[in-house]
C-alpha cells in the first residue's frame, strides 16, 4: 500500500481504495484503511459499504471518503467533481436503509458484526486447512473470507477444475479465470456459508481431490 501511494504521487494518479473487507483484518500491524499510509490523503479516495460484513448486499448502502486536499493536476478539487456526479445521479439512500446502517454502528450492532466475522473467519480457517491437508498451496483465509487454491497443471485450468469438482463432489467453487488473466490457475473458495455446509463440502473435497 505504501508503494501504491508512492507510485500514484510519481505518476499524478488517483488511487481508489476499496475497504469493504477491512473489518475482516484481525492481524496486528495490517492497515485497514489507505489513509493509515503517510501521504495517502494527497492521492487517494476510499470506498466502503455494509454489504460484505453486515449482509447489506442487496440493500446497497455505502460511503466514499474524498479528502479535502485531493486535487486533479489542474488544481481543481476532486470532492467538488465527485459531489456533482453523486447529486446528479443519486438521490440518497432511503430512511429505512439509513436506519439499518445506523443500527450496524451502535454497540449492539458492532458486536453482532464482530461475532459474524469471527464465524466466517472460522469457516475460512477450515477451508484453508482442508486444502492444505490435501496437498494444495493456498493463499488467503487470513484476514479475509476467501481462499485462493493453486491448481496443478494436470487439472487443465481453473474452468476444468471447477467442472471436475462440481461433478465429483457437488461443491460449487469459483474458477480463478473469472477474475481475469491473473486468476487462471487458481480456484476461489468462499467462507460465506453455514458451518455445517462448509464441513460437508470439505469432506467431499477430501474424497474428490485425494
Amino acid at each position: 500500500m505504501t508503494d501504491l501511494v508512492k507510485l500514484c504521487k510519481e505518476r499524478g494518479s488517483i488511487l481508489v481504495f476499496d475497504a469493504a473487507y477491512a473489518p475482516f483484518i484481525r492481524s496486528e500491524g495490517v492497515p485497514t484503511s489507505i489513509f493509515e499510509i503517510e501521504g495517502a490523503k494527497d492521492v487517494a479516495m476510499e470506498v466502503n459499504s455494509f454489504s460484505k460484513y453486515a449482509g447489506f448486499t442487496g440493500v446497497r448502502l455505502g460511503w466514499t471518503v474524498v479528502p479535502a486536499n485531493l486535487k486533479y493536476k489542474d488544481g481543481s478539487l476532486v470532492r467538488d467533481d465527485f459531489n456533482r456526479v453523486m447529486t446528479t445521479a443519486f438521490n440518497g439512500a432511503s430512511n429505512i436503509v439509513q436506519s439499518g446502517g445506523l443500527a450496524c454502528l451502535d454497540p449492539e450492532g458492532q458486536k453482532e458484526i464482530s461475532d459474524l466475522i469471527d464465524y466466517y473467519l472460522g469457516n475460512a480457517k477450515i477451508l484453508r486447512e482442508t486444502m492444505e491437508s490435501i496437498g494444495y498451496a493456498v493463499h488467503g483465509g487470513v484476514d479475509a473470507p476467501y481462499i485462493f487454491v493453486e491448481l496443478p497443471e494436470s487439472m487443465g485450468g481453473s474452468w476444468n477444475a471447477f467442472s471436475t469438482i462440481l461433478e465429483k463432489a457437488q461443491v460449487v467453487t469459483i474458477p480463478g479465470a473469472g477474475f481475469g488473466p491473473g486468476g487462471e490457475g487458481f480456484l476461489r473458495l468462499s467462507a460465506f456459508a453455514p458451518r455445517d455446509a462448509v464441513l460437508e463440502a470439505c469432506e467431499r473435497l477430501k474424497v474428490a481431490l485425494k
